[in-house]
């Protein structure tokens, strides 16, 4: 099968989480700067999260570019990616609704730790069809960042027992690291022709 509706499917989901986050925003009942501050905590999270959601669709669609058919195992991945995906607005809604209690934070470290495993898996599935000639690893190369974000996360994660800020300060690292695209999926598709 052709990438087309794996590539809908996980933008649709990807969509609908961004907007159950938006909905999760407490608007304030008064039109003033002082009934917006207690909504500030709120917007934060509401953009770190809207943050890794554009992440992960804007590495997911490179990573697209260069693969040409899935299999079961790649459907079945990227399900689990989107599953982890799913919890972000529980996590993040878990976290805004605590003002950054530590579990809550380790929680929604957790989150985004198991779903760049997911990731990780969905790649290796991707590796495993296409063989030793698949273009994305061709294009990934050594992946160095892929690789250290997880440890940053569980650095994050076991940070949040000393303070709860330890963890979203590697939160918030891990994706300013990721907030310029990873171009080297883009330059292979365009040295290589292989835009449709």
């Amino acid at each position: 099968m052709r990438t087309g509706r794996l590539e809908a499917f996980s933008d649709g989901v990807l969509a609908i989480l961004i907007t159950i986050m938006v909905l999760e925003l407490k608007v304030p009942e008064e039109p003033t700067f002082e009934a917006l501050r207690p909504s500030l905590v709120g917007l934060l999270t509401y953009l770190l999260s809207f943050v890794y959601i554009g992440i992960y669709w804007n590495n997911h669609h490179h990573m697209f570019q260069l693969v040409r058919y899935v299999s079961g195992a790649i459907l079945w991945a990227n399900l689990a990616l989107l599953f982890m995906l799913s919890l972000v607005p529980f996590t993040t809604a878990w976290m805004d609704d605590t003002r950054f209690a530590p579990l809550p934070v380790g929680v929604y470290g957790a989150n985004l730790l198991l779903a760049a495993i997911s990731y990780y898996v969905l790649q290796l599935a991707i590796f495993r069809r296409e063989g030793r000639e698949s273009l994305l690893r061709q294009a990934l190369g050594r992946d160095l960042k892929g690789k250290l974000s997880p440890v940053v996360y569980v650095l994050g994660i076991l940070g949040t027992f000393i303070s709860p800020w330890l963890g979203v300060a590697a939160y918030v690292a891990v994706a300013i690291t990721w907030l310029v695209p990873d171009r080297r999926a883009e330059r292979f598709v365009h040295e290589h022709a292989l835009e449709d």
